[in-house]
């Protein structure tokens, strides 16, 4: 089997992310009057919106990637065809946020929109459950800076993703506010350190500590 440095995968996966991040700021175009510069700023809420959203939700998904990808020891080609489709749908999401945003600013459509950027999102979460889930299956996949508190805390908190975006994307199609609501809150929770990585880092920080 042959062992690939991850840290190969997670290079091109930055940038990657980056392009995509970047890309999202190109759909918010400017005002075209002028004379009513300040009126024509506020009434792009929606973009304002779906960018913010999506950004933060993309760099959650950049910070578990690392999170996932310091665990794993070495990328054989099922991990590497995973994390193919893993940016493919990260490439899809500027599309996503800026069908978004239109709808709102249109004000049709709201209901499909926020179910479509939803199911973007919540698809990014199977294929993050799906990686971790295939490297915990053989212990010789995983790196040995985690043990078993820490693979079950990444697991929880992957499989969490699932629930909650899934939750707010059926919201979404009935209520498109109230489910943009119920994923904007998951972007704040999800920012909070998995206890099983404060461990490692904790354990790793100590001999760094000493030897100064």
């Amino acid at each position: 089997m042959a062992e690939r440095d991850p840290a190969r995968v997670v290079a091109v996966s930055d940038g990657v992310i980056a392009i995509a991040v970047t890309l999202l700021v190109l759909e918010i175009k400017p005002p075209e009057d002028s004379a009513h510069l300040l009126h024509g700023l506020l009434v792009l809420w929606p973009s304002y919106l779906a960018y913010a959203v999506t950004f933060m939700l993309i760099g959650q998904i950049w910070a578990n990637h690392h999170v996932m990808f310091d665990h794993i020891r070495h990328a054989d080609r099922t991990i590497l065809f995973l994390n193919t489709m893993l940016l493919m749908n990260i490439s899809f999401l500027p599309f996503a946020a800026s069908v978004l945003a239109k709808s709102f600013r249109d004000g049709e459509g709201e209901r499909i929109a926020v179910a479509l950027h939803g199911i973007v999102f919540w698809l990014a979460a199977v294929i993050f459950n799906v990686i971790w889930g295939y490297v915990c299956r053989d212990p010789r996949r995983l790196a040995g800076n985690i043990d078993t508190t820490g693979v079950r805390s990444i697991g929880r908190r992957f499989r969490l993703a699932l629930a909650w975006i899934g939750l707010g994307t059926l919201l979404g199609a009935f209520v498109p506010l109230a489910g943009v609501a119920v994923i904007a809150a998951f972007v704040v929770y999800y920012w909070l350190p998995i206890s099983g990585e404060l461990s490692f880092w904790k354990s790793r920080s100590v001999p760094s500590e000493r030897a100064q």
